[in-house]
């Protein structure tokens, strides 16, 4: 039987702020939280979640990316209805809009409060 994805794990220096901005910016709950570890789902699905651990020396990554730096490797896509409302609504939460925007319309490349890209996105891009 193939392997089942349970959650994705994000590293943070604190992982109960990250998780709590996520909460506002999902709308899902929190599961536990403590100094080390926090754990969010959906409300009407356990898997998969989103989990944060600690990462005392956590280093932002760069973007647009650049050689010889710490590279993104993964980001996460949200999908919304009204991108300028969503997009102001996770700045209110603590997130940032990037410079650089690849893509004119339809999304929306932000950072979370730790870092962490994100791509705001409206349905068809």
């Amino acid at each position: 039987m193939p392997g089942k994805l349970v959650a994705t794990v994000l590293g943070t220096p604190d992982p109960p702020a990250l998780a709590a901005f996520y909460r506002d910016l999902l709308g899902w709950e929190i599961t536990s939280s403590e100094p080390h570890w926090a754990r969010l789902r959906h409300p009407d699905d356990d898997r998969p979640g989103l989990s944060f651990q600690l990462e005392r020396d956590h280093a932002w990554p760069v973007w647009p990316q650049h050689p010889g730096t710490q590279q993104m490797q993964a980001h996460l896509d949200v999908q919304v209805d009204d991108l300028e409302a969503e997009t102001a609504r996770a700045v209110t939460l603590g997130a940032t809009v990037e410079g650089h925007q690849p893509q004119p319309d339809g999304v929306r490349v932000i950072r979370d409060p730790h870092g962490h890209l994100i791509c705001l996105f409206l349905q068809g891009f």
